[in-house]
């Protein structure tokens, strides 16, 4: 019998998940694995996956063709090189061309013989040592990078720098103070109830960290404590230019775990799932590490330290997405579908993975919760702004003398970010821009960082919060260039669920690859892409552009229309 949603929208896809057991659940992973041993199109050997899930082969056809790991042709080697923007300025982009000499082939190919393959990405999470590329799982950093993967040069990647700007840090606990985690959920499980979780977020005034700022305690209480709730850790941070949540789930996946076993609680979920971008090996490795221990130590399971409150946890990986990572998307792509944004309403609070009441929190979201539950809610709103509460992660990119990871509060002055924090930019380059928030959050001028970091006081300027991560562009990268760029990202990752983003985004950028503002044409696509577009995706793309724009002025003249 066909699923129809309640509130009358029909999905073909899920329907026929649904007829046969979900069993789409494993088509993505089971894609992957046949993707890694073939350089054949998806045409060629997604049907047989389908056929052997039971699924009709357009079952596969689909997901197969839009994600990018699985439309990239795998050779025997295959090398996944970053060309996000913390890379594409550290060396102007010069570095993806350097590489294609030196391994013979193009990005998106594969050579004659199959033995190498090269995939370019929107962000592998170094990017405080770019330029960056995986050679299978083992990275290799720096300006170097085209000898290292030539062999000329050993692979090399430095840990990430981190520090704490707030004399208590809450994210950073275990990283930097060495506390340990799990000391919350055995006491709160046992004696402290669901309830108190929920009062303590609430009254902490937390707000989700993934870039929609969203209150964490309203989403939690959205869902009701319905039965089947799930509960979804968002570890898609696909932002180029943030790696906070790749810290976290490398170097603390313990309190990621423990913040999400929290808010499964408050929710009364008994089932959670983490969600981890293929990009990220190393942190994929750690979090399902520390999923076994979890469960060998009584955290999770059926009987959590003896109550009556059972919790299971999945980790899965991703596919390579960056539309994935927001959360009808995320919850499609879950569902062995493609990760293309969902209308609201419903909303997932009300029916999300497999018409569940699903929750999504970002990683770094989750990973404040034991704080906040251990000291009260009431202390992490003294921190921070009234307005916007507590602390977050900064990430500084390869450019900035001191790049790395910072604690700091909301509110603090993005100049002592950049200057204090980042010590400017290093090789006594000049800073011309940064970019604040993602590739679709904006740019800012060296002279207009008097700003506080908070969602307010950047929307302000044009520019946005995201997941804070700070790109710095010097003077060596041309600003066409980098305008073509930001089109070029926004092209290559449109999920293509609706046509104002799918085709606005590819004559964006023709019309910057021509050189010429466009004036009036802009004007045009500018306000079909923010008016009719389906998600933030789409509606983003104008006010980054508007925002590179003032920044060069006259360089960009005809685009700040």
């Amino acid at each position: 019998m066909a699923v129809i949603r309640p509130a009358g929208r029909f999905d073909a896809f899920r329907a026929l998940s649904e007829r046969h057991g979900r069993a789409s659940e494993a088509l993505i992973e089971d894609l992957a694995g046949v993707r890694e041993g073939t350089t054949d199109g998806p045409e060629g050997w997604a049907p047989a996956v389908a056929a052997g899930l039971g699924l009709p082969a357009a079952a596969a056809l689909g997901p197969a063709a839009y994600y990018a790991d699985l439309v990239a042709p795998h050779g025997r080697r295959h090398v996944r090189i970053c060309s996000a923007t913390a890379c594409f300025a550290a060396q102007a982009g010069r570095h993806l061309p350097q590489v294609e000499r030196e391994l013979g082939v193009t990005a998106g190919t594969v050579s004659p013989d199959g033995e190498t393959s090269l995939q370019a990405v929107r962000c592998l999470g170094y990017c405080y040592a770019g330029p960056a590329a995986l050679d299978g799982t083992t990275p290799c950093t720096g300006p170097a990078l085209a000898d290292r993967l030539s062999g000329r040069e050993p692979p090399s990647a430095p840990r990430i720098p981190v520090a704490d700007d707030t004399g208590d840090p809450v994210l950073l606990a275990g990283v930097v103070a060495g506390e340990p985690a799990w000391q919350v959920w055995p006491g709160i499980v046992r004696a402290g109830g669901p309830d108190r979780v929920q009062r303590e977020v609430a009254a902490s005034g937390l707000r989700g960290r993934g870039g929609a700022g969203f209150r964490v305690a309203a989403k939690w209480e959205a869902a009701g404590r319905a039965p089947g709730t799930v509960v979804v850790a968002n570890g898609d941070e696909g932002d180029p230019g943030s790696y906070a949540d790749r810290l976290l789930m490398e170097d603390d996946p313990r309190r990621v775990l423990e913040g999400l076993a929290l808010a499964c609680f408050a929710c009364g979920a008994r089932r959670a799932v983490v969600l981890v971008r293929s990009e990220y090996p190393r942190a994929l490795e750690r979090m399902r590490e520390a999923v076994g221990e979890a469960y060998a130590d009584g955290h999770l399971g059926p009987a959590v330290h003896g109550t009556d409150t059972a919790l299971d946890v999945e980790v899965v990986q991703g596919a390579g997405s960056y539309v994935a990572g927001e959360e009808t998307a995320l919850i499609a792509s879950l569902e062995g579908d493609r990760g293309c944004a969902r209308p609201r309403p419903p909303y997932p609070t009300a029916r999300g993975l497999w018409d569940a009441p699903t929750v999504v929190n970002n990683v770094e979201t989750l990973a404040a919760v034991p704080w906040i539950v251990a000291r009260g809610g009431e202390a992490y709103a003294r921190r921070g702004t009234p307005e916007e509460t507590g602390t977050k992660l900064v990430c500084l990119s390869e450019r900035f003398a001191r790049p790395g990871v910072y604690e700091v509060e909301l509110g603090t002055s993005l100049r002592r970010i950049v200057t204090a924090l980042g010590g400017g930019l290093k090789d006594g380059s000049d800073l011309t821009a940064v970019q604040v928030g993602g590739p679709l959050g904006g740019f800012l001028g060296p002279d207009a960082l008097d700003v506080p970091l908070t969602t307010a006081g950047l929307s302000a300027r044009g520019a946005a919060l995201g997941h804070a991560g700070l790109v710095a562009v010097d003077q060596y990268v041309a600003p066409r260039d980098l305008l073509r760029h930001v089109w070029e990202f926004a092209a290559a990752e449109s999920c293509g669920a609706c046509s104002p983003c799918r085709v606005g985004s590819r004559r964006g950028l023709e019309l910057a690859g021509a050189g010429v503002g466009p004036g009036d044409e802009w004007g045009r696509l500018a306000h079909v892409l923010t008016e009719a577009s389906l998600c933030a995706f789409g509606r983003r793309i104008p006010p980054a552009v508007r925002s590179l724009a003032r920044v060069y002025g006259e360089r960009l003249a005809g685009w700040e229309s």
